[in-house]
């Protein structure tokens, strides 16, 4: 089941930022940085009361012209209302109603989304109420008083926002067909790609309605089994800025990601791997996803016995954190290998739920232990008392040491290497949790 997805529009200096890291701060603070992968501070995960949904902040605003503010706000609100589940509207109660508000409202309404209505910097509730009825006038719903620097009124507002959550989501979670994503930067070939896939002969294709967020998804029944296609591809405006289309094609990314089982993130040959893919990939990273990379339009690659290699070392090199990825060089114009992504999505899709038995697993940890010694710090050294999965999607496991501290990340990678010796788990990453327990 995937996460709820919501999306903070709003002006200019109404507090976008101070709310998105009022909800977000303290988590993306403590999340380790995944090397090759720049935090954008676009989007992360929020707990309120046992539920976690992802939130994205749309992007900030900043030219002088009015017309350009009303234009970038439509451009934000289409973004939120095309990928988030539930849309925070964003004022400002000391620069009261605006024009561009109302403008954006329209939109908003026109959506049929949940949109949550909220009125920033109400310092004190006594003092500002007057002023908050004002933005009744939007027609919306009830106003929100909040004070984001001031974290008052954040309950509230976020109760509002869960209310709205789909209420069917244990019958969307029996959909046990697998799901895959196709992500990448723009022009990489991902439509081109779904859409040899849908052309092949054994291929049966049905359209399935758009989902919440109005993408189309491609079910494509491959020798008996279904598979259902998430395609990023569909950006309705050509955006003239090359950061906005940056950040609207991650922003896509995902959501599209949140929703699968397994991603495929494609690569133009022609360019070559480059910091958006390390982008994009990193979100299916962070998130324990399958990961396949298609290298596309290999058939406009000059090459010579060494080619493969070379793209191999640099895609390598560059999503370095995430060496287990399958990578597969593909036409999607000629066909070429694309028959082999249905083997090899098949392969990643029992990788990345794969089980391992706990006696086994103590097995290749006692072995790690005999061949490497575990750090030590001051005299004292790490012990590894047991190592058990609690997890899949991805695989998850716990082990239990008598001092976290010790247990040094370079140790963790290494067992990491031991374990994928021995079952291979190519395609997924593995995620592991270290817990201390007093010794024996």
């Amino acid at each position: 089941m995937s996460k709820p997805v919501v999306a903070i529009v709003g002006r200019p200096n109404v507090g976008k930022s101070t709310l998105f890291n009022a909800l977000a701060g303290e988590r993306i603070s403590i999340v380790q940085d995944t090397p090759g992968v720049t935090r954008d501070r676009i989007y992360a995960d929020v707990n309120w009361l046992n539920m976690t949904f992802t939130l994205i902040d749309t992007g900030g605003i900043e030219p002088e012209s009015k017309d350009i503010i009303l234009s970038q706000m439509r451009e934000q609100a289409q973004i939120a209302i095309d990928t988030a589940d539930v849309i925070i509207f964003i004022t400002d109660v000391r620069q009261g109603l605006q024009d561009a508000d109302a403008k954006v409202a329209d939109m908003l309404r026109r959506s049929h989304k949940p949109v949550v209505l909220v009125v920033n910097k109400v310092d004190s509730f006594e003092k500002f109420m007057p002023d908050v009825y004002e933005f009744y006038n939007l027609g919306i719903g009830d106003p929100v008083p909040i004070s984001a620097s001031s974290k008052l009124g954040i309950g509230d507002m976020l109760d509002e926002v869960t209310k709205h959550f789909p209420q069917d989501s244990e019958d969307e979670g029996e959909d046990e067909r697998p799901k895959i994503a196709v992500v990448g930067k723009p022009n990489a070939g991902k439509s081109s790609l779904i859409n040899h896939l849908v052309g092949e002969e054994r291929v049966i294709v049905s359209e399935i309605a758009g989902t919440t967020r109005d993408a189309i998804d491609t079910e494509i029944v491959y020798q008996d089994r279904e598979y259902v296609f998430i395609d990023t591809a569909g950006l309705r405006r050509k955006s003239k800025i090359k950061e906005e289309l940056e950040r609207f094609s991650i922003i896509r990314a995902v959501t599209a990601v949140e929703r699968a089982d397994v991603v495929v993130v494609v690569i133009d040959a022609t360019e070559g791997v480059t910091e958006q893919d390390a982008k994009i990939a990193g979100i299916a990273h962070e998130r324990g996803k399958g990961i396949i990379i298609a290298v596309n339009k290999w058939d406009a690659v000059e090459k010579d016995d060494k080619t493969i290699y070379k793209h191999t070392d640099r895609i390598r090199e560059i999503l370095s954190f995430m060496s287990y990825a399958e990578i597969l060089f593909i036409s999607a114009k000629t066909g070429q290998r694309t028959q082999k992504l249905f083997d090899m999505i098949d392969v990643v899709l029992e990788n990345n739920s794969m089980r391992v038995a706990t006696g086994v697993l103590n097995e290749i940890m006692s072995e790690a232990v005999a061949m490497q010694q575990p750090p030590s710090d001051k005299g004292k050294r790490l012990k590894l008392y047991y190592m058990t999965q609690v997890a899949v999607k991805p695989p998850t496991f716990v082990i239990f040491v008598n001092d976290k501290q010790l247990m040094h990340f370079s140790y963790t990678r290494y067992l990491e290497n031991r374990i994928r010796d021995a079952f291979g788990f190519q395609g997924t990453s593995l995620k592991f949790i270290i817990r201390e327990r007093k010794g024996e």
